[in-house]
């Protein structure tokens, strides 16, 4: 039913002539001063609003009616974008540590190789998190995805064909860290990403995620240690005398890197993969259990070496039964620009492999 305003212009529905509303009577019924000048009762649904005589009235209704429009778009924009983001489940068994990670989920979690692919930014942290996701298109990089993830929480930024994952294999990933209350501050990440598609389509990939509670192929883009000031930089900036500008010739300092603490030369780094060094406790794993942390260790460590332009990277697997060293061979064959040979002998004994991280296009 049409709303009427006193001072409209209405004609009538059922009969020639209209008139003036005069009063509102009720919700239903409205008192119209016709041209004879007799003032009449009249039901509102007898009644059409004279937009040709209230010009100024019918450009409302259309602005109105944009408005409404406008309105239900934004509203349907945020219902679509809270659909895209969900909590992590922080106290998952084997939940990865708190930091920053791009994730590929199949939907299907009984056919991991086939079906659609969700492309998952996961912020396993204290802090709300501001992203900008990009990837490479013929040598430019195009912004795909761009907004804010809660603590503890993940965005779906798109679903993707297999068609498609090559498309998603390389790009870059930007995210500012921000917190309510802390005694230190985030240093913002920059993190590119690069890896072949052929990673997609090999089962051992994709393995269980604590915190997404699915099988995913799961990319570190920086721990939360590696991301925290070890100082409140604003209180460190005001006790050396206020901002500096860096002037072409002083060397930016380097962010602390997952890699950095196994460094043992510049560019150069040694991991040890026995089970003993990455746990304080496997009472209750099964070979299964150790086998995966060794090799989620494992490949957390390369990429965190690819991502700061390390040289080479040794890691020690140990001799037993050769599975995880002939594991770590045909995982490498996902890098690009890696190749890999047997470690000193003599240093080493024949449990370690030398990892070479050549440079891109070299």
């Amino acid at each position: 039913m049409e709303k009427f305003q006193i001072g409209d212009k209405v004609n009538f529905l059922n009969a020639t002539g209209g008139g003036t509303v005069k009063k509102i009577i009720d919700t239903r019924m409205v008192e119209v001063t016709i041209e004879d000048g007799f003032d009449i009762p009249v039901l509102m649904s007898d009644l059409v609003l004279d937009y040709r005589s209230q010009p100024d009235r019918r450009q409302q209704v259309v602005d109105n009616a944009q408005k409404e429009i406008q309105q239900k778009q934004i509203i349907e924009e945020k219902e679509m974008d809270a659909a895209r983001k969900s909590a992590l489940r922080r106290f998952g068994r084997n939940a990865e540590e708190e930091g920053l990670y791009l994730a590929f989920v199949p939907q299907d979690q009984q056919w991991l190789l086939t079906g659609l692919l969700d492309v998952v930014l996961v912020n396993n942290t204290p802090a709300d998190a501001l992203y900008s996701f990009n990837i490479k298109e013929e040598e430019k990089y195009i912004s795909v995805d761009y907004g804010s993830i809660a603590p503890h929480s993940k965005v779906v930024i798109e679903s993707i064909s297999r068609e498609d994952i090559e498309y998603w294999c390389e790009g870059y990933i930007q995210v500012i860290l921000s917190q309510e209350e802390a005694d230190f501050v985030y240093h913002p990440l920059h993190a590119p990403f690069s890896f072949r598609s052929s990673r997609f389509f090999k089962d051992g990939s994709y393995v269980e995620s604590g915190v997404l509670g699915e099988k995913a192929v799961m990319i570190s883009l920086s721990s939360l240690i590696a991301l925290k000031g070890t100082e409140t930089d604003f209180t460190k900036m005001m006790k050396e005398g206020g901002p500096k500008s860096v002037s072409s010739n002083q060397k930016l300092v380097k962010e602390k890197a997952a890699i950095d603490k196994h460094q043992t030369a510049p560019g150069e780094a040694i991991v040890d993969l026995h089970i003993g060094e990455l746990v304080d406790n496997i009472l209750g794993m099964s070979s299964n259990d150790i086998f995966r942390i060794q090799i989620n260790y494992f490949k957390k460590m390369l990429e965190s070496a690819i991502t700061n332009e390390y040289d080479k990277v040794t890691f020690i697997h140990g001799v037993g039964n050769g599975v995880l060293k002939n594991a770590i061979i045909e995982e490498l064959k996902n890098y690009e620009n890696t190749s890999n040979r047997m470690a000193s002998i003599m240093k080493f004994g024949v449990g370690a492999i030398d990892v070479m991280i050549k440079e891109k296009g070299a």
